[in-house]
C-alpha cells in the first residue's frame, strides 16, 4: 500500500520560534487594531499554532497615545473598574484615560481579547506598549509590520 503519511505536529516550549514585531498604532481604530495584535501575540498567524502553548511573537506597540475610537465613544463610553472595596466602583472615559495613562487603553483592549486563564496572563507579558515612537527594544531587532485595518 502506497500512501502518504502526514503527522500533526504540535509545538511546545522548546520548538517555538518567537520573533519581535513592532506595530504603529497611529490613527488606528482601537478595536480592530487590538484584535490583530492579540492574534499576533497568540500566534494564530503561524502555521505551527498550538492552542495550549505560548507560540506567538513579542509585540511592541508604539504611538499608543494616537489611537482613535469611532463615533462618540471617546467621550461617551464608560470604562468601569473596581477597587475591591465597598463603593469602589470607578468610571472613566477613554479621553480621560488617554490623558492620565496613555498606554492603558491599548493594553486593556488587547488583554481583554486574550484568553482568560493562566495562558492569557502569560501571553500578556509578551506585549510592550509605549506612548511615543521611541522604545528600548532596539537590541532585539524587531521587524516592523503593517496591519490590514488602519
Amino acid at each position: 500500500m502506497d500512501t502518504l503519511s502526514y503527522r500533526t505536529i504540535s509545538a511546545n516550549a522548546q520548538t517555538v520560534v518567537k520573533d519581535w514585531v513592532i506595530v504603529d498604532a497611529q490613527s488606528a481604530v482601537l478595536g480592530r487594531f487590538a484584535s490583530q495584535v492579540a492574534m499576533i501575540i497568540r500566534g494564530k498567524h503561524k502555521a505551527s499554532y498550538t492552542p495550549h502553548v505560548d507560540c506567538g511573537d513579542n509585540v511592541i506597540v508604539i504611538n499608543a497615545d494616537k489611537i482613535r475610537l469611532t463615533g462618540k465613544k471617546m467621550n461617551e463610553k464608560e470604562i468601569i473598574s473596581y477597587t475591591g472595596y465597598p463603593g469602589g466602583q470607578r468610571f472613566i472615559t477613554p479621553k480621560k484615560m488617554l490623558i492620565k495613562v496613555p498606554t492603558r487603553l491599548v493594553e486593556r483592549a488587547i488583554r481583554l481579547m486574550l484568553p482568560k486563564n493562566r495562558l492569557g496572563r502569560k501571553l500578556f507579558t509578551n506585549l510592550y506598549v509605549y506612548a511615543g515612537s521611541e522604545h528600548p527594544h532596539q537590541a532585539q531587532q524587531p521587524k516592523k509590520i503593517e496591519l490590514k485595518w488602519k
